[in-house]
């Protein structure tokens, strides 16, 4: 495979960044004793607090025309799939041991059966009716040890199974680091990974994460229900991921002033083969910057990638893997207006297959461990159609092949109550050639125009609301046959 110059360029500036906080100015070392202990750490299990909690989450979801845009099927007539009109009850349990000063243990439980009240039912192999509930499994959410503040401050250490979510463990905005079960919907975001963080100066870290995620929980115990044959199950058990999964993460966090930041990062990732594609390993390599100064912000990010599938029997020479993908968002929050008003503007993009690429070249941007409704909820399943041969094997949020230009706000409209909105209009980087032509042109990059609207409620303490709505109008990137398509959702949640 031959590295273009430009690779090897991002290469040299990569290790030149990380390499910064190297000859930063060291924590002070009275500062650092301040802080921690200068004789050796041990887990002293008489100074032991212990604290739990849960919560409850339940939401009705309505689907019209989302994951096929109410196309027919030419050869039957009828849909390829019904819409959906459910309810999700997700409950989760959680229990944490803080051990002295330094260590803490943390476990959660979580469940999320779902009501189908049609006309879409699960169906079951070997069964003449659909399956209206589907009672979930009971899993291992979290199960972790954090050691914090070792070695005299420098080393912060979390081992097990956890979510990259809190504001100090989130990755960005998410945009290639968020969710490893995506699978599951937003029942659980969890990463099977030992996460180690190196804390250079007060303004420089640098994180080192291994991943192991598969296709199903094969690592924890769960109580699954005994389904055979349902679409969303394996054995037994819940369908997670597309394959399993493997990942390096090196991520350089750095403040430079008290308005502008620098991550530089590195991302290894192998990807177990499915279906007739190969194991693929590649490489990413980006950067995230922000600036925010008096009510003006901006942020960007951009990553590069490469790689390689392995040779196979349909594949004999192999397949090189390339992307392009990164965002840059523009506004201001003015603080003086009653609401404080938040405006943006923005675009993404991902790069995609072009069609005139022979079989052992693929150009279509990866993910990685991002597939979440980023930047809306309803495009997260449309994508599953188009991408599930080559990459998704059916598990939503294959960000890929798109571009979006957006104009987002958000308002408090009281204390408690706010509303944020979104136009997006989108489009296809790469025109398509062979998808499904009941559901797609292949002889266009205009993917459609999308709405967004989110309402949220503080109801009283613990409690809060949501009222969820999209819609979206198809462009000519589609076949003529489809139709608008539109997701609705209301949610209430406690927390105890």
């Amino acid at each position: 495979m031959t590295v273009h110059p430009a690779v090897k360029l991002l290469l040299l500036l990569a290790v030149l960044v990380f390499a910064l906080p190297a000859y930063s100015d060291p924590i002070e070392p009275s500062k650092a004793q301040a802080e921690t202990s200068s004789s050796p750490t041990f887990i002293d299990l008489a100074d032991t607090k212990f604290s739990a909690g849960g919560s409850i989450r339940l939401r009705q979801e309505i689907w019209t025309n989302t994951v096929f845009l109410g196309a027919k099927n030419s050869a039957t007539g009828g849909p390829f799939q019904y819409d959906r009109d459910f309810f999700r009850l997700r409950v989760s349990l959680w229990g944490q041991a803080d051990i002295g000063k330094n260590f803490d243990v943390y476990a959660k439980l979580t469940t999320e059966p779902k009501y189908n009240l049609g006309p879409y039912h699960q169906t079951v192999v070997g069964e003449s009716h659909g399956q209206y509930t589907d009672q979930d499994e009971v899993i291992v959410d979290n199960l972790y040890i954090t050691g914090k503040k070792l070695l005299n401050g420098v080393l912060d250490v979390r081992v097990g199974r956890q979510d990259f979510m809190s504001p100090d463990d989130i990755y960005g905005e998410g945009f290639l680091i968020m969710d490893g079960t995506p699978g599951d919907g937003s029942r659980s975001f969890y990463f099977n990974a030992a996460k180690f963080r190196f804390n250079i100066t007060p303004q420089n870290s640098v994180d080192v994460v291994y991943i192991t995620d598969s296709d199903t929980d094969t690592l924890m115990p769960s109580l699954h229900p005994a389904i055979s044959g349902n679409s969303l199950y394996i054995s037994n058990r819940r369908l997670l991921n597309t394959s399993h999964e493997q990942g390096v993460i090196l991520y350089s966090r750095n403040k430079f002033s008290d308005i502008a930041t620098f991550d530089p990062y590195y991302i290894y990732k192998v990807e177990d083969g499915f279906l007739t594609n190969p194991r693929l390993k590649l490489h990413t390599f980006g950067g995230r910057a922000t600036v925010n100064y008096k009510g003006w912000r901006a942020k960007g990010e951009l990553a590069y990638q490469f790689g390689e599938y392995d040779k196979s029997s349909v594949y004999p020479d192999g397949i090189d893997r390339t992307g392009l993908g990164g965002y840059f968002f523009f506004g201001r929050k003015f603080e003086e207006v009653p609401g404080k008003p938040e405006i943006d503007l923005g675009v993404v993009y991902y790069s995609g297959d072009n069609r005139n690429d022979g079989a052992n070249k693929r150009s279509a941007f990866d993910p990685l461990f991002a597939r979440f409704p980023s930047w809306n909820e309803l495009l997260v399943y449309t994508l599953i159609p188009e991408n599930s041969a080559k990459y998704a094997n059916g598990v939503p949020g294959y960000w890929t092949n798109l571009a979006i230009a957006m104009i987002k706000g958000k308002v408090g409209i009281s204390k408690t109550t706010a509303l944020t909105a979104t136009y997006q209009y989108l489009m296809a980087p790469e025109k398509t050639s062979g998808l499904n032509p009941d559901m797609f042109s292949n002889d266009s990059r205009d993917r459609g125009h999308l709405f967004t609207g989110i309402l949220t409620q503080n109801i009283m303490k613990n409690l809060d609301g949501m009222l969820q709505f999209e819609y979206f109008i198809p462009g000519k990137f589609y076949a003529a046959n489809t139709n608008d398509a539109v997701f609705f959702r209301w949610q209430l949640q406690y927390k105890f």
